[in-house]
């Protein structure tokens, strides 16, 4: 028998990181979320430090839950939001069937090869690490790298700041995520990147460009999915949870949080990065 290393894998304990393995594990997660919680699936699923969403990715991606008793349940008990999010899943699997080029690092767009993405290997590892400066960016990343797994929201998230805060190429992030998810399905992984990105099929609008800021306290008002995964902003204020650096330099040393010091500064100026971006993004308008 080989060794699990000589074939990609490494060794890990999965229930150190939540995962229940096997169709056991499956079945335990889909009675607990089906027995209630996915009647509140709609309004909770976008609130990452809320146990709002299945969970299920992980045996999806590795068959151990049949995804036709969830579309069957889905449709019988009228949870349209949750079904949606299944078919989302099949229509990414039919476009990489039938458009194969995206899973060879092509977008579904044409005219969006054509844009200069930015080359910026210090900004790139700053994504990768959860160093941004942008809270609740570096949460998510770290749950990434803690984990092996992402909040859906996160994931949207973080794809925007990438290729659009930080303007560098999808593919980049693309491969980040092929590497660190254990939930990693490449038509999957490569649409959301592609809608993130704004070169797929039905992917959001180019000058669609999330806040990190507005995101964060939307969708993580109190910070306690951020407190949970970047500690050291643990007693920073409400206030100034999703922005620190806007706290004053006397209040950064009450409370022992410096920014610069003991939690970098943001990486880039949102607003700035914005115009670069549709900048960038015009030559996609030049082609078309």
């Amino acid at each position: 028998m080989p060794d699990l290393a000589d074939i990609g894998f490494a060794a890990s304990d999965l229930h150190e990181v939540g995962i229940s393995p096997g169709m056991y594990g499956a079945r335990t997660l889909w009675d607990e979320f089906s027995d209630g919680r996915i009647k509140r699936y709609g309004t909770l699923r976008d609130f990452p430090a809320v146990k709002g969403v299945s969970y299920l990715s992980i045996h999806l991606r590795f068959g151990t839950l049949s995804i036709r008793e969830l579309v069957r349940f889905a449709w019988q008990n009228e949870a349209a939001v949750w079904l949606s999010e299944l078919i989302w899943r099949d229509f990414y699997f039919m476009i990489l069937d039938r458009f194969p080029q995206v899973g060879l690092g092509q977008a579904f767009k044409p005219d969006y090869d054509a844009i200069q993405w930015a080359d910026w290997p210090e900004g790139y590892t700053a994504w990768c690490e959860g160093r941004t400066g942008y809270p609740l960016v570096d949460a998510a990343m770290r749950q990434l790298n803690h984990c092996g797994w992402m909040h859906n929201r996160l994931r949207m998230v973080v794809a925007s700041f990438l290729t659009k805060d930080l303007g560098i190429d999808w593919r980049l992030g693309e491969k980040y995520f092929a590497e660190q998810l254990n939930d990693f399905d490449l038509s999957a992984n490569n649409g959301g990147w592609q809608w993130a990105s704004s070169s797929g099929c039905d992917a959001q609008p180019y000058f669609r460009i999330f806040n990190p800021i507005t995101q964060s306290e939307k969708f993580d008002p109190e910070g306690k999915f951020i407190r949970r995964y970047v500690p050291e902003l643990a007693k920073v204020a409400n206030k100034y949870i999703h922005a620190p650096w806007q706290m004053g330099r006397i209040e950064q040393e009450a409370i022992g949080v410096v920014i610069g010091r003991d939690y970098p500064g943001p990486i880039v100026d949102h607003a700035q990065a914005r115009e670069s971006t549709l900048t960038r993004y015009s030559v996609v308008k030049k082609t078309s």
